[in-house]
Parts: C-alpha cells; structure tokens; sequence
C-alpha cells in the first residue's frame, strides 16, 4: 500500500532554510538503501538543492544529481528533477511541487512550509492522497 508522509516544519533551523529539511530525509533516504527521486519546484530550486546536499553535513556524503545534467542519473542515490524532466520512477518521491506527486512509487514526501497560507494547498493534497487509498502520517519537524 502507498504512503504519504507530511513534514511540517516547525523548528527555527528549518524555518530559515526549509531545503534543509529536504536535505535531512534524502540523507535518511540514502542511509537505508532507498534511491530517491525530489521532484523540485523550478530549476533554481534544483540547482539550489544539488549544492546544499554537498555542503549540508561535513560528514555526510549523498550521491546525488540534477536529471538531465549527466548520462548515467539512473545510478545516483539521490536524483533532483526539475519541471520538463520525465525521470524514472523511484520507490520514494520528495515532492516540493504544487501538485501531488505524478508517477508510480511507494512512498511520498511531502514539506509542508511553516507560513500557513501556504498550507491550503497541502491540505487539498492530503485529501487527494486519502481519496487514492494512501496511508497518511503526519510529522513535526
């Protein structure tokens, strides 16, 4: 059965820099064997990410890579796409999207930003992920 999982960033480190928290479920992603597939809002936010999972953490290494910017993304842990890319379906999405998450895969990310008008459209989510038999949790960070 799939899963949608909803991060609501509540801690100040978070609130700042909420790809922070993205960064922090790639690396748990990463450290359980699960290849991930974020799937940006815009192209800025990609290259944005590929540069805060190499400076996040001194002591964590996440392979990862922008789909599109290399022939052999289907071997990176971590794959950032950006609108107007088609990448492979992967067991786990992070969706920093407007929409739910297109594609077939087990488990969804999704985080939820700390301003609370920006909250309407995740709660429209959440009932559309609930109206296609997904298993919802709900998580403060």
């Amino acid at each position: 059965m799939s899963r949608a999982d909803f991060y609501l960033i509540a801690k100040p480190r978070f609130r700042e820099n909420p790809l922070l928290l993205v960064c922090e479920l790639a690396r748990k992603a990463h450290e359980a064997g699960q290849p991930t597939l974020i799937l940006a809002r815009d192209a800025a936010q990609a290259e944005a990410l590929d540069d805060l999972l190499w400076a996040f953490d001194e002591n964590a290494y996440i392979p990862h890579q922008i789909a599109g910017a290399d022939e052999d993304e289907d071997e990176a842990a971590v794959l950032i796409a950006a609108p107007g890319h088609d990448p492979p379906s992967r067991p786990l999405v992070i969706n920093l999207r407007d929409g739910i998450a297109p594609g077939d895969y087990q488990r969804v990310l999704e985080v939820v930003p700390a301003d609370e008008s920006a909250r309407g459209p995740l709660r429209r989510r959440w009932r559309e992920y609930q109206a296609r038999g997904f298993v919802l949790n709900k998580y403060d960070m």
